[in-house]
């Protein structure tokens, strides 16, 4: 099995993370920490937290470029990192990061006005990653193990991409994520 550690995400972000996040002004790296300053100030478990952070690694691991969704690929992001994170982290963290696309797709299908709140780019990657859910797959969605944890995380996301934001920097988020880790959770 792959492993990662802490360092080895501070490496990818170090490597990939001042790339911009598709067409807009912010950096990889700056929804990702926004995402998770978001659910660290409303009290969310480290394991959350850890998520929020570590959701859109995927996309610093293909070589697909930037621009994979203008070019028509769906780059399968929610499930890139995650032979590399189940080594590390719980289900707690890592089924939220793989359902948080699903999310998307639910959270469309069931509030009419959710996708009109979408970005362009989040609209484009929407139709390629199997557009809104039917009735019945939200209803299959909603009840699956860590779908809410899922939906929350889609909305700190969603919020997650404002230009110049001052966060908590990376660090302080690793060490969260290390309090979420599988090795940290077996010393308990």
């Amino acid at each position: 099995m792959k492993t990662i550690s802490t360092d080895d995400i501070a490496a990818i972000f170090e490597r990939k993370g001042s790339d911009r996040y598709g067409e807009t002004a912010v950096s990889q790296l700056e929804p990702a920490l926004q995402c998770a300053a978001l659910a660290e100030s409303a009290d969310a478990s480290p394991a959350s937290i850890a998520a929020s952070l570590l959701h859109d690694v995927g996309h610093l691991l293909h070589g697909l470029g930037q621009d994979a969704a203008e070019r028509g690929i769906d780059d399968r992001h929610e499930y890139r990192a995650l032979p590399y994170l189940k080594s590390q982290f719980s289900p707690a963290v890592t089924e939220p990061i793989r359902l948080h696309v699903d999310a998307k797709r639910y959270l469309c299908a069931i509030d009419e006005n959710y996708w009109s709140t979408l970005s362009p780019a989040s609209k484009l990657s929407l139709e390629l990653q199997g557009g809104i859910f039917s009735v019945e797959e939200a209803r299959e969605f909603g009840d699956r193990p860590y779908a809410q944890d899922a939906m929350q995380l889609r909305i700190w996301d969603d919020r997650a991409k404002v230009e110049g934001l001052v966060t908590p920097d990376l660090k302080h988020f690793l060490d969260v994520a290390v309090r979420a880790s599988v090795s940290a959770q077996a010393s308990l």
